[in-house]
């Protein structure tokens, strides 16, 4: 299990930036936090889980013959 400890000023976006490669992974991020949910800013020091998530996802923002949907 991949842990993270803040600093003063992070943020869901950043922290999933930082440590899963897109702020896309915002949402996974909480899931695996619900203790931190109502947190938007953090201080320092808050040790968070960092879930495995599939890194190699189609942005749903392509369009779909660009992810390979078949319309």
């Amino acid at each position: 299990m991949r842990t993270y400890t803040t600093i003063q000023g992070d943020m869901w976006d950043l922290i999933a930036y930082k440590m899963l490669g897109s702020e896309y992974y915002m949402t996974d991020l909480i899931d695996a936090n619900p203790d931190h949910r109502d947190t938007v800013i953090f201080p320092a020091n808050v040790e968070l889980i960092i879930p495995d998530v599939d890194t190699v996802q189609t942005p749903n923002t392509l369009p779909p013959w660009k992810r390979g949907e078949v319309t």
